[in-house]
């Protein structure tokens, strides 16, 4: 996700998953390719969106219903899955991150699911939502959840994993549980989990193994590259999310 554009090597890989890109009788229905510019631009210094230049990309108001309609549609979950086909399996790593909200980011009105579609909460860091990811041997996100800031990390992290085949599986204490160690070893993985002090049964973990858990702390640095990310505005997880799935998208055809 370099620069404000996409290249023409990664639009050509995302222009077949795009819809709405087909001449009509009028010309072109829409401009794909400068939409992705648009939300990259919009992503980067977390303006709002009338900040957008017109004259670059358009009235503002016509990239942002867009922008809600491929969520309801679900195109970025097409477009991740397409670009995420084969991610590196030697091991995987899972993690959470904090984020903090703004004030904007609370009042979500009751037709649009209101708390419950959020995803967010208080905990002593303060108002917030939790990115929970998994990322493959190269760093690059396999799967990722929103959850309240006060949100444990164990709680979606064995939905996360469940059906995901790697040698071993890297997390920290906060995710030994033996539900997820179950799941891990059910699918043939090795789980390379420090255990909690208050086990009675200290197991033992490849230590060595375990320093490669910096590549979920680089995706994660990624991530908040993109002020939009690091700082929640949106009121909905499914429109934040949104911008995460854009971001993963991006890393994975840079």
């Amino acid at each position: 996700m370099e620069g404000e554009v996409v290249r023409d090597d990664q639009w050509e890989r995302l222009r077949e998953f795009v819809p709405g890109g087909r001449k009509g009788k009028r010309g072109p229905r829409s401009d794909g390719r400068r939409f992705f510019d648009a939300l990259l631009w919009l992503a980067r210094p977390c303006a709002r969106w009338r900040d957008l230049p017109e004259d670059r990309f358009g009235p503002y108001q016509t990239i942002k219903r867009r922008y809600y309609r491929w969520i309801e549609a679900g195109v970025f979950d097409r477009i991740f899955e397409a670009v995420a086909n084969d991610p590196d399996m030697e091991w995987l790593a899972i993690d959470a991150t904090v984020i903090r909200a703004q004030a904007q980011a609370a009042g979500a009105r009751g037709k649009k699911g209101g708390a419950q579609a959020q995803a967010l909460g208080r905990s002593r860091g303060g108002f917030g939502t939790k990115i929970h990811a998994v990322v493959d041997a190269l760093g690059l996100p396999v799967r990722f959840a929103l959850g309240p800031g006060q949100q444990n990390d164990i709680v979606p992290a064995c939905n996360l994993i469940r059906g995901l085949s790697a040698r071993q599986v890297l997390a920290d204490r906060a995710c030994d549980a033996n539900s997820l160690h179950d799941i891990i070893l059910e699918q043939g993985g090795d789980p390379v989990i420090p255990p909690r002090r208050n086990r009675n049964y200290q197991h033992r973990y490849d230590h060595i193994a375990y320093k490669q858990r910096w590549g979920i702390e680089a995706f994660f640095a990624k991530l908040k590259q993109r002020r939009r990310i690091a700082t929640r505005y949106d009121k909905l997880a499914a429109n934040f999310l949104g911008f995460i799935k854009l971001a993963s998208i991006m890393l994975w055809i840079k």
